[in-house]
């Protein structure tokens, strides 16, 4: 049976449809990193995804080739995430997307060393006639924070987020936003095939004592 993220680690990946604390462990995610409207066709972002999934399934993948992991597992790609900012904005602006800066991710199984990752990006530019060069290696390292399962559209958010941090203020926490601590989604549903009424989105929020 393959390794599965998202049922190893329910706590991270299935929250509750209400507020929760919790700390988050260093992990290591493929990473690009941009700017501008996520929605844009054929735009920045969904560029960015493509190389994520290139670099993902072709380390997934390489157990089936001549170029062997040490520790290999099989083990199921984990779901798209992003962390996202816009510059002078406390939160997030939801209608002004074209100013998002984001950093879209993919979790790494433990045994994908830089040296692996790099192979990675090697092979799936020359496999998939890809540009993969913008695909980061990237340790993140979370901590406290604060999440929820989000139901319904994308721009619905504010309504969770306010559940939230009135979570928070009845707790003794605060958001702890900066320029490394972000915004971030885990997007649990396929937006091409599940209705935006159904989707399913993890949002996290860093914290601290107030």
């Amino acid at each position: 049976m393959a390794f599965d993220f998202k049922k190893e680690y329910k706590e991270f990946y299935m929250p509750k449809n209400k507020p929760e604390i919790v700390n988050v462990p260093k992990a290591n995610y493929i990473a690009v990193r941009g700017k501008g409207d996520p929605n844009e066709e054929g735009g920045a972002y969904q560029q960015a995804i493509s190389v994520l999934y290139a670099v993902a399934y072709t380390i997934k993948m390489s157990g089936k080739t001549d170029y062997k992991i040490e520790g290999f597992y099989e083990y199921v790609v984990p779901p798209l995430e992003g962390f996202w900012r816009q510059d002078g904005v406390e939160g997030v602006d939801y209608s002004d997307k074209s100013t998002f800066n984001w950093i879209s991710v993919i979790r790494l199984p433990d045994f994908v060393t830089k040296e692996h990752f790099d192979w990675a990006v090697e092979t799936a530019s020359k496999k998939k006639n890809l540009d993969c060069s913008s695909a980061e290696y990237m340790t993140i390292d979370e901590g406290l924070c604060v999440q929820m399962m989000h139901i319904g559209p994308y721009d619905d958010e504010p309504a969770t987020i306010a559940l939230m941090n009135d979570y928070l203020e009845r707790n003794g926490y605060r958001t702890d936003m900066n320029a490394n601590r972000l915004h971030h989604e885990i997007y649990m549903s396929d937006a091409r095939k599940v209705a935006p009424e159904k989707w399913k989105t993890v949002i996290r929020h860093p914290i601290k004592k107030a």
